[in-house]
């Protein structure tokens, strides 16, 4: 049922690395006939690897899972022509080029506009197509950086780098869910548009909650200052999260350790440096395997920290069964049961000759 949403919606995909490719493989995984498109010799993430060295990328493999990958010179009147042909029966057009990059390439908005006026372009940028810092290059820890985010995760003496890159796919999540209203919209009106999204404005949104409760790094209620919101070390060099926010899993958990002294002390100002250091005193005397033994199944939110070794085999993921390890590379699915069934495996990248695409889409 999944890949029978997007149906018959036809998407061409110039982005790059990994937010944009992210949203297209998205449009594809609900069922989306996606076409990337690269320039002779492929684009760069082919080649990032997870060190940043020149390689046979996974995450290029990964990304662009479930679409056709053809290849076209836009510099060349030839290629321009081709994508020109393409566009013309494609209902979603992703780029991912620095603002003014597809105006010089023939492709600007109103280009787009007289190409096929029932396009939904979206044009997923790091600062967005206006403004002083549109033509800035930057990556996510900028964005978390200029959005505030970056200077509220860490510990008080200094942030540290979130991961995954929370700005790129937020830009992503953010692209999808415009897109598809934009379908939505298009179905009344007949008539396409143009969104710009920007990943830093993006996170920017995901940020809304601190500018009307800030938090100082390390020291408010879910960056790092309560006892009953905290990673704690184990005794053999593990990681237990432990998050009993409400008053009564705060008590479940001091009723399992054998510490009811610690129930009235939930609501000692923050930072809860003290009781921080008492419950962390605590874990760490014992291994992981007994604190799971202990506390998993009582009602008090708590789980280890699990590495990636671990995750797949964990009950709860395995019963899902999103991860997928069939192919090369470990890939996760789509994020959505319909109908009660999980999603289905994505078929791997396929290259191939842009006239397969034209007689695909029955384009003469």
């Amino acid at each position: 049922m999944l890949h029978q949403f997007l149906k018959d919606i036809r998407v061409i995909d110039l982005s790059q690395y990994l937010p944009g490719p992210f949203a297209t493989r998205m449009l594809a995984d609900m069922g989306a006939d996606v076409v990337k498109v690269e320039p002779p010799g492929g684009e760069p993430g082919r080649h990032f690897d997870a060190e940043g060295r020149p390689g046979d990328s996974p995450f290029w493999r990964l990304n662009n899972a479930g679409k056709t990958v053809v290849t076209i010179d836009l510099k060349s009147e030839e290629g321009r022509l081709a994508l020109m042909t393409l566009l013309r029966s494609a209902d979603i057009l992703l780029e991912s080029y620095r603002p003014g990059v597809l105006d010089r390439l023939g492709f600007g908005t109103a280009a787009l506009l007289q190409i096929n006026p029932r396009l939904v372009h979206c044009a997923l940028s790091g600062y967005g197509q206006t403004g002083p810092s549109r033509l800035t290059a930057g990556h996510d820890i900028n964005y978390e950086a200029m959005t505030g985010g970056l200077n509220q995760c860490g510990t008080p003496d200094r942030p540290v780098i979130p991961f995954p890159p929370m700005a790129d796919y937020a830009g992503s999540l953010q692209s999808v869910i415009t897109i598809l209203a934009a379908l939505h919209a298009r179905s009344r009106t007949g008539q396409g548009c143009t969104i710009d999204i920007s990943m830093a404005e993006s996170l920017l949104f995901w940020n809304t909650l601190s500018f009307s409760a800030p938090m100082r790094r390390g020291q408010g209620l879910l960056n790092g200052g309560a006892a009953f919101y905290q990673i704690y070390p184990t005794a053999d060099g593990r990681f237990v999260s432990l998050s009993p926010l409400e008053p009564k899993f705060w008590d479940n958990f001091c009723d399992a350790v054998g510490r009811p002294d610690w129930k009235s002390r939930r609501y000692e100002p923050l930072p809860q440096s003290a009781l921080i250091g008492e419950v962390s005193d605590l874990f760490a005397s014992e291994p992981l395997a007994h604190w799971d033994a202990l506390l998993t199944g009582i009602d008090c939110c708590y789980h280890a920290v699990l590495t990636l070794d671990e995750v797949p085999d964990d009950p709860h993921v395995a019963a899902r069964g999103l991860i997928d390890r069939s192919g090369r590379y470990t890939d996760v699915l789509f994020p959505a049961w319909v109908n009660d069934t999980p999603p289905s495996p994505r078929q791997p990248v396929s290259e191939v000759a842009v006239e397969e695409v034209l007689a695909r889409w029955d384009i003469a």
